[in-house]
């Protein structure tokens, strides 16, 4: 059960990447074909893909955390003993685990003080592109729960036919 609610967010997590992408690739290209061809652009075009930009970043962070993608240095890893490189990961799995829950909490304290802020071109709450950041810091909180287990115990991450970590460290 537990496998299939993994691969559900997984699965939910990419697709809404995607489509944040595309969305974001859509509106750049709209907007430069406009501006070349008629001399005028679409008013609102680069606010929205920033926002668009800030909420793929925040939801990805996840799915790189996932397939070993963040910037890591296992060098003290590999030269302590086995033992001694379990503490040292469940150190760095716990560090990250608290990272991510203070930041969640933060986050939505400035999500919350930023509720009645608008932003300039296209007249939305604020709070609606600074909700991104709890809801991206708990979905990676969500995934290192998920991969945990094998990162203390051998330093691996997800493998997957699409990414390794070579690959998810150059998004």
């Amino acid at each position: 059960m537990l496998n299939r609610i993994e691969r559900i967010l997984v699965a939910c997590n990419r697709w809404l990447l995607i489509l944040l992408l595309v969305a974001m690739a859509c509106i750049v290209f709209a907007n430069v074909v406009l501006r070349y061809t008629t001399g005028d652009s679409i008013l609102s075009a680069e606010e929205v893909a920033r926002h668009l930009m800030i909420w793929v970043t925040f939801l990805g962070a996840g799915l790189v955390l996932r397939f070993g993608g963040h910037v890591a240095i296992d060098n003290l890893h590999q030269a302590v003993s086995t033992r001694s490189a379990r503490w040292l990961r469940t150190v760095v799995a716990v560090g990250i685990g608290v990272f991510c829950l203070v930041m969640t909490y933060f986050s939505v304290l400035y999500v919350w003080a930023t509720r009645f802020q608008t932003t300039a071109a296209t007249d939305i709450p604020i709070s609606f592109i600074y909700l991104a950041m709890p809801m991206g810091f708990l979905l990676m909180f969500v995934h290192l729960l998920f991969i945990v287990r094998g990162y203390i115990a051998d330093g691996s991450y997800i493998e997957s036919g699409e990414m390794d970590a070579e690959a998810a460290a150059s998004l």
